[in-house]
């Protein structure tokens, strides 16, 4: 398993990331042990979580993602943890309680916030310190999960909490020893500049070192403004969803639903990866990965890992079998015909999912 070094922070993660949005939901506790000990086993260092897990939100269920892991680790020695790269998230600002002992009307990104959220995951993980700790979405209006173009609410912004507070709070955490490098997720070019300006003013520039971001061959918005600001200001992509919640798989086509699917169990919540135009730039996908005898979602994954600016791809799976071909796919290399002909399709089918 390749690995890449996380910014300039001295850590390094697999390509490959284990991503949990389903475990405790989908995906019962022995199967996520199951899930841990085979991916580790190949060398995937790297496990990416949230408190707000498992999928869908909100739900009573919330937090127990971390603390399926947390008892996984208590399995283990410290020396093994030391191998890993565990990452978690502090959740932006939402309707649904996340911290009952914070005495505010809702979630915010502020200072008391930010510090709850860590410790929360902290107890629950089990662990002395995260690795990489994100700020899961923007306390401002901002584009995010799903939504294309940007329209300026004065209103919104004179409600949110500056970006200065949450990155002090990441400062605090990082100089208590608690986390160990930062990130940010679902920003913008304009956010991911700012980010990294005030962090720079504040002294933890050389921490913030990662941008989680949804990104595959439905969705490559992150390549218009951000990929230049990834690459050279050294804050890579951990890529989300890079299968399109599982729609690349082309396990959806022509209206099938399959038994115990995301979009099967929970429609609600994943139609951005079913609009029409996405339909069509699928079926162009899978008939390429047929032609050049690929499984499509090897090759959707594969053309991920590929991408200059990308640190980890974080894939997510409910079954074994799913898990297997989402680590094998670190190690196919597409060819310059094939990689030719998915930007072909790309111009015809820009960014449906985004």
């Amino acid at each position: 398993m390749r690995e890449r070094l996380l910014g300039n922070s001295g850590l390094k993660v697999s390509v490959i990331a284990l991503g949990t949005m389903t475990w405790g939901e989908q995906n019962s506790p022995q199967e996520a042990f199951e899930q841990l000990e085979y991916a580790t086993a190949k060398g995937v260092t790297h496990i990416d979580t949230a408190e707000i897990y498992p999928f869908p939100v909100p739900s009573p269920k919330m937090s127990i993602t971390e603390t399926i892991i947390g008892d996984w680790l208590a399995t283990k020695d410290k020396s093994f943890r030391n191998k890993l790269i565990i990452a978690s998230k502090a959740a932006g600002p939402c309707s649904f309680d996340i911290r009952n002992n914070i005495q505010q009307d809702r979630v915010r990104l502020d200072k008391p916030n930010i510090l709850q959220a860590c410790d929360g995951s902290l107890k629950r993980l089990r662990c002395e310190t995260i690795d990489l700790y994100y700020l899961h979405w923007p306390e401002r209006n901002s584009n995010f999960f799903g939504r294309r173009g940007f329209q300026h609410d004065p209103q919104a912004d004179r409600d949110a909490v500056p970006l200065e507070e949450s990155l002090a709070a990441m400062k605090e955490l990082l100089d208590a020893g608690k986390i160990r490098s930062v990130g940010i997720s679902n920003e913008s070019p304009w956010g991911t500049m700012k980010a990294l300006a005030i962090a720079e003013k504040i002294g933890m520039r050389r921490e913030v070192v990662a941008i989680q971001n949804p990104y595959s061959l439905l969705n490559r918005t992150f390549e218009v403004g951000l990929a230049e600001v990834s690459v050279r200001e050294k804050i890579g992509l951990f890529a989300y969803a890079p299968l399109g919640g599982g729609v690349l798989s082309g396990k959806y086509l022509n209206g099938v639903q399959p038994a115990r699917a995301r979009s099967t169990l929970y429609p609600q919540h994943t139609t951005r990866y079913h609009k029409p135009q996405a339909e069509l730039a699928l079926k162009a996908y899978v008939a390429l990965a047929s032609k050049h005898g690929l499984d499509p979602a090897s090759m959707a994954l594969a053309f991920v890992n590929e991408r200059a600016f990308l640190t980890s791809n974080i894939m997510g799976a409910t079954t074994m079998e799913q898990l297997k071909t989402n680590i094998e796919s670190e190690e196919i290399r597409l060819s310059k015909e094939i990689l030719q002909e998915i930007e072909d399709i790309h111009e015809i089918y820009n960014s449906p999912c985004p």
